[in-house]
């Protein structure tokens, strides 16, 4: 469910969406929290992810 999910709305853009990738997106998107937390970081990059797709006009932006 990508409406909810940062793995499957990863899927979904054809990301990888492996726990370290998860880490690595958290540090380029400039997470502060404990990445160790990942039911915490998830939320937190869903909602980054979707506010990126909503700035780009509805579409994925290539730099993530």
């Amino acid at each position: 469910n990508w409406r909810t999910s940062i793995v499957d709305l990863m899927k979904l853009a054809g990301m990888e969406s492996s726990l370290s990738e998860r880490k690595e997106l958290a540090d380029e998107l400039g997470y502060t929290g404990d990445k160790s937390d990942s039911a915490t970081m998830n939320i937190w990059l869903h909602k980054q992810v979707i506010q990126k797709i909503r700035d780009n006009g509805g579409q994925m932006p290539t730099d993530l």
